[in-house]
């Protein structure tokens, strides 16, 4: 049974598209471009997504009103520790069923290594498949015109766009695009959600990025923030206890900084942006662990919302 407008009595599109690409393509500033808002961290260090976080876009096409599930999927590489095998898992998981499947490219750093086992299997790949190119406003023309006509030389793909997930531009034509190609059917969530992941799930995440954004090349990629507490206090407010957990001593001592300043900065970055993101006032508590072999540890990974992966 469709849900129709009542309204103008049109019926509704609900559909799901997958969001893949090598690492540190931008997909996560995509999905939060056609979301409208933050719903998936940035970040210069590659390999930032883990989970299957989703945004959900609402955009009218032709008179339908339709909302698109968008799974932000890991960079997909080539996996060696388990973590690794995790964040793959969930990003092929992600694309399956899905209504479109969009490769993003960065045409600059295209990463080839990742890139041609993905062209490979997604050659072979039933769903109806889009390119594109991101990052047009640094890209050249030429070059960014002859890799589209190699890469569609290899996969069918049913479109290709040339955009900026940074500056938008090129993104509304292609959420035009994306939302005709949405099937009729009922909204899979209220009309006001932009994102599937828990407002305690989010909160880690949140600190994740302010941990990769201040200390960049100083800390490691296998670095994760634990939720511990997420509790409404009686005045409106919320307080967070988090972890931030490392595998080495010298570690723990850049992330706390001298005489705690480090912690103190990531705390109060992620505390300001936090209570914008939930708009009630945010009480941040970080304290950090060294957990030699977190990686092998089946608890953190649910808590940050992967599945296990032997």
């Amino acid at each position: 049974m469709n849900q129709t407008d009542t309204t103008s009595g049109t019926p509704t599109r609900c559909g799901v598209v997958a969001v893949l690409g090598a690492p540190n393509a931008g997909k996560s500033t995509l999905v939060n471009a056609l979301v409208g808002q933050k719903v998936a961290i940035t970040s210069a260090k590659a390999q930032t997504t883990r989970a299957r976080m989703l945004g959900i876009a609402l955009h009218e096409v032709d008179g339908a009103p339709t909302q698109m599930i968008l799974v932000d999927t890991p960079g997909i590489f080539a996996p060696r520790r388990r973590l690794d095998r995790a964040m793959v898992s969930a990003a092929w998981e992600g694309a399956e069923s899905a209504d479109a499947v969009l490769l993003l490219v960065d045409p600059i750093k295209q990463r080839r290594h990742e890139l041609e086992p993905l062209l490979e299997t997604l050659a072979t790949r039933p769903e109806r498949k889009i390119l594109v190119l991101n990052k047009v406003d640094r890209a050249k023309k030429e070059p960014l015109l002859a890799l589209a006509q190699e890469l569609t030389g290899k996969v069918d793909f049913a479109e290709v766009f040339f955009v900026s997930a940074l500056t938008g531009e090129g993104v509304p034509e292609m959420k035009d695009t994306l939302a005709r190609m949405m099937p009729e059917g009922v909204w899979m969530y209220p009309e006001d959600q932009v994102s599937d992941a828990s407002e305690r799930l989010l909160a880690a995440e949140i600190t994740r990025e302010q941990l990769y954004q201040q200390l960049h090349e100083e800390l490691p990629y296998d670095s994760a923030v634990r939720p511990e507490k997420y509790e409404h206090r009686k005045d409106g407010s919320i307080e967070i206890h988090q972890q931030i957990v490392v595998t080495r001593d010298n570690q723990r001592a850049i992330v706390l900084g001298k005489g705690g300043s480090r912690i103190k900065a990531i705390g109060e970055a992620a505390r300001k942006e936090l209570s914008e993101v939930l708009g009630v006032k945010v009480h941040l508590f970080l304290h950090v662990k060294v957990s030699e072999n977190w990686a092998e540890d089946k608890e953190i990974f649910e808590e940050i919302g992967l599945d296990w992966v032997r």
